[in-house]
């Protein structure tokens, strides 16, 4: 099934096509050239599979895959389909095992995905002679799992279907990947919690609503009120060379209306003036050697996760597209081995700032399910993503659009070739 022909209305990438979030065709093509090809997927971090024979079940695109360290210490990405008659045989989340054991028909594998048994693999002996068995060119070497290329950074663990595809550090490029070694600089990781969500509204909806910094001092009450995300906040955009991958950076300002520079952003109607904490601990902001002067960094790498550090909160979120109208959302929150107690009870808290039922994040949720609902019912109608003008480049002031400008100009290059 071919998807519907596209219009760009005004050319460029500026007015984007409903038929963009809801064309299941569309959707299937992207999974195959942004999930299955040529790109590298985020698939967990190194201290969630901390011991030998531990695993964790996720996703890359809609393809289930298990992350596994084995026994020499070396993590695997293996997809989560018995070679023998294809059964998705891994149920749990995560766990410790010494192999993968399909229940089906009990073929075994190695923690690499290496088949290592196959029951009655040489028939059965019976009156004298052997029954059934497998062809005696069967080979266990040429039947294991279906094994994905693994890069490691920083405590992140990438995978790809494709063996061919380029570097990590090529793939991030120079720009981004100073933002992303600024997070993960070498400390040992220490995961915190977790969050889920199912957000009916298409994958790209939460790239791009991390890529806008025009909604978060307008739709956010908390950002603009306590100064955490505000549009008078001295901030940067940066964009890799592709322009699929960005980086927003903010340097928190002051709570209230501490200038008259600052009238214009607190007369949104968003800003509450007369709001205060119950518990001001939630806002107990230190500052930490690493950030070197940001307090906020938003890195959206395409097509698969966010890296988010809003003040002491830190964390992952993992997009896992469910159809053309929805996605699995996964939040892993972390901090460091070498965080004193406080600081651990520190990010917990202003963690409370983020996931489904967040104080900022619930509205985001919301905002894209509407979206989405309008896509479907208004069909040959465009988004508009023009603030700041109709071209594509960074800057150093958040009233613009020009990220999402830019992952569309790169969408654009990659599923109309």
């Amino acid at each position: 099934m071919e998807p519907r022909p596209l219009h760009w209305e005004a050319g460029g990438s500026s007015r984007i096509p409903f038929d963009l979030y809801t064309d299941e065709a569309l959707y299937r093509r992207e999974l195959e050239r942004f999930f299955y090809r040529g790109h590298w997927n985020y698939v967990g971090l190194e201290a969630e599979v901390p011991n030998p024979g531990d695993f964790r079940r996720t996703v890359v695109g809609e393809r289930s895959v298990i992350m596994t360290r084995a026994q020499d210490g070396q993590i695997h990405v293996v997809e989560n389909v018995c070679a023998h008659r294809g059964m998705r045989f891994c149920r749990e989340r995560h766990g410790n095992r010494r192999e993968l054991i399909c229940p089906y028909h009990q073929w075994t594998y190695g923690l690499d995905g290496q088949l290592q048994g196959v029951p009655f693999r040489r028939g059965v002996r019976q009156d004298g002679r052997v029954q059934g068995g497998m062809p005696p060119d069967f080979n266990l070497a040429d039947h294991g799992l279906t094994r994905l290329r693994v890069a490691q950074r920083g405590g992140v663990v990438f995978a790809s279907f494709d063996h061919g595809v380029e570097s990590l550090e090529d793939f991030m490029g120079p720009t981004v990947l100073r933002y992303f070694d600024r997070l993960f600089d070498g400390r040992r990781l220490r995961i915190l919690g977790y969050n889920r969500q199912r957000i009916p509204g298409n994958w790209k909806l939460m790239q791009e609503n991390i890529k806008d910094p025009y909604h978060p001092g307008l739709l956010h009450t908390w950002f603009v009120t306590f100064g955490l995300w505000r549009a008078d906040n001295r901030s940067e955009l940066r964009m890799d060379d592709h322009h699929r991958h960005a980086a927003m950076i903010s340097t928190r300002g002051h709570a209230g209306q501490a200038s008259a520079a600052a009238a214009q952003v607190t007369q949104v109607s968003s800003f509450k003036d007369g709001m205060q904490l119950n518990d001001p601990s939630i806002l107990d902001i230190v500052p930490e050697p690493w950030w070197g002067g940001p307090t906020a960094v938003m890195m959206t790498l395409f097509p698969s996760v966010i890296f988010q550090q809003q003040v002491n909160s830190v964390s992952t979120r993992h997009i896992q597209p469910d159809g053309s109208g929805a996605f699995h959302f996964v939040w892993t929150h972390f901090g460091f081995e070498d965080d004193t107690p406080e600081m651990t009870e520190r990010r917990l808290r202003q963690a409370n700032l983020f996931g489904p039922a967040g104080f900022v994040s619930a509205d985001d949720g919301e905002v894209i399910e509407f979206s989405q609902q309008a896509f479907a019912s208004k069909p040959g109608h465009r988004t508009l993503a023009e603030l700041g003008g109709r071209e594509v480049g960074d800057t150093d002031h958040m009233v613009t659009e020009t990220l999402i400008r830019g992952m569309y100009a790169y969408w654009r290059r990659v599923m109309e070739a």
